[in-house]
């Protein structure tokens, strides 16, 4: 049985743990968390030692032996939490989306959540659910959780509003039990930025999008507040598994991301092929494909019209955002050059971006470690919804170090 001053929760479809980090990080106590892809499972494992992480298939686990297993009852978890598949799931099953795997994956987070019996529930997933069959899959999604004994809203964040250094944005789903009240459940954005909404932001006839309340709020955090104090490499340089930082922490996101740190891990420069660095040359801090002369751009770019691929072999500009992190930092998807640096972004440099705590190491090859960094959720956006979420499950939440 939990003490009454902690919050618990259990996290599925959990990846390598950016939404358990965030949510540890507001006063949540994770008990449990389900991830199927190995090498996720293991980062989470080592960063999360005190849940249990467990690497079964959803599908064929025991909801009820889980629960025992942790020794809860019915009612007592505060959350469950994840990013469960949720573009097949339709309340007409067995219909049309019967089919769809992803559809019967949100059923088994349903599943756990019946079980469980949770407090709150907390879903996240791309900004393109809205839209997604003209809203039905979402309509349908708040429908069941109703069904299921909780009142539901949405709203799609920004991760520059809540400290987070790139252009990503994520759809939340929070759900709560019918005698607590909804009330201030979405966090507030405490930082202005930039904002250009390329999706469907409306749902049910209303804005969804959480916009700034207040007209004088800090500026965003830039990439090279993010990134600026970590060690310089060379184009293809590994260096030592654990670097010394380059500066002294030079701002509050810098200080907060070395809490408890030793030195830097997961930071070593992928090797740009000698195309790539011939084209950076061209390029501006702030630039993109566009300053690069024709003949040394790709085949297919060089047909393209100068208002397409905008951010393709882009150099961030350091005070500005960074493009969305993506599975790779690969230039030619995006804004992955380095400010000052011939080199793409390395992998903690894109976990700085995404916000994880240099504390958070990273296994695997470097290719499944920017995927599991770009498939994440950042952890300062997870504890921003965890604080507001705290909040209305009734707990005051402390003054944290990374609350910035």
């Amino acid at each position: 049985m939990r003490a009454h001053d902690e919050l618990t929760m259990i996290d599925l479809f959990a990846g390598a743990g950016g939404l358990s980090e965030g949510l540890r990080e507001a006063g949540f106590r994770g008990l449990y968390a389900n991830e199927i892809e190995h090498r996720y499972s293991q980062t989470y494992a080592i960063n999360h030692p005190n849940t249990i992480m467990d690497q079964r298939d959803i599908r064929r686990i025991d909801a009820k032996s889980v629960r025992k297993q942790l020794g809860l009852q019915r009612g007592e978890i505060d959350l469950i939490a994840g990013g469960p598949p949720c573009q097949g799931f339709s309340i007409n099953a067995p219909n049309r989306s019967n089919d769809d795997e992803r559809n019967h994956l949100f059923r088994e987070f349903l599943r756990f959540v019946d079980e469980f019996s949770p407090r709150a529930v907390l879903i996240e997933n791309v900004p393109g659910l809205v839209s997604f069959e003209g809203g039905l899959t979402l309509q349908a999604i708040l429908t069941t959780l109703e069904k299921h004994g909780f009142q539901s809203d949405v709203r799609i964040l920004y991760a520059p509003h809540y400290g987070v250094p790139q252009t990503r944005w994520r759809t939340i789903i929070i759900g709560l039990r019918k005698v607590i009240k909804m009330n201030n459940v979405f966090p507030d954005p405490v930082y202005n930025a930039p904002i250009r909404v390329n999706f469907t932001s409306r749902f049910e006839g209303r804005n969804i999008v959480a916009l700034p309340g207040k007209v004088e709020l800090p500026q965003f955090i830039s990439v090279k507040d993010a990134i600026d104090d970590l060690p310089v490499l060379r184009n293809g340089e590994a260096g030592t598994e654990i670097k010394e930082y380059r500066t002294q922490p030079q701002n509050d996101f810098q200080r907060a991301m070395r809490a408890g740190s030793k030195g830097v891990v997961n930071h070593e420069a992928a090797r740009l092929a000698m195309i790539n660095l011939e084209r950076l040359t061209y390029i501006p801090p702030g630039g993109n494909w566009t300053d690069i002369p024709a003949h040394l751009l790709p085949k297919g770019m060089q047909r393209a019209r100068r208002s397409d691929h905008t951010k393709r072999y882009g150099r961030v500009h350091p005070d500005g955002l960074a493009s969305t992190i993506l599975t790779k930092c690969d230039p030619h998807w995006g804004a992955y050059f380095h400010y000052n640096q011939d080199r793409a972004f390395t992998v903690r440099e894109a976990a700085r971006i995404q916000t994880f705590p240099d504390t958070f190491h990273f296994l695997g090859s470097r290719v499944e470690q920017y995927e599991q960094v770009g498939n994440a959720v950042p952890p300062l956006l997870a504890a921003a919804i965890g604080r507001s979420l705290s909040g209305a499950l009734g707990h005051e939440t402390n003054e944290l170090t990374r609350v910035l």
